[in-house]
């Protein structure tokens, strides 16, 4: 049995801060180690109506649901348009990137394990 407690955030406890390399994207923990959880933490990416996010890659694996909107993911080699209740693996050290080209808003949970998540800039 975990060590950890149970908790729960409500939506007005969430922060959202602008992600610095990209234009137009939002995010904000929902929950991570800061609140307890032992491995794994969730956060809430928005990403706005012309937004785009380089190419980069991370150091960790993260799994992503869209929750709303339509957008563009690149993972390696591949472009994948994506909509709400689509689901995405995008493994340690790929390539990636984002681009919202639709005139409304995108969003997304994303699941990483905890620890450093190294993000290195392609441009």
């Amino acid at each position: 049995m975990s060590d950890a407690e149970p908790i729960v955030r409500q939506a007005a406890a969430i922060e959202y801060e602008s992600v610095d390399a990209a234009d137009g994207m939002s995010k904000g923990v929902l929950i991570g180690d800061d609140h307890g959880a032992p491995n794994v933490a969730i956060r809430r990416f928005v990403l706005e109506a012309g937004g785009a996010v380089p190419e980069h890659t991370n150091a960790v694996e993260h799994e992503q649901y869209v929750l709303e909107g339509e957008y563009t993911v690149g993972i390696g080699d591949e472009a994948y348009d994506v909509e709400a209740g689509d689901s995405l693996l995008i493994p340690a050290g790929a390539v990636h990137w984002y681009r919202n080209e639709s005139d409304e808003d995108g969003a997304f949970l994303c699941a990483v394990p905890n620890g450093d998540d190294e993000i290195e800039l392609l441009e």
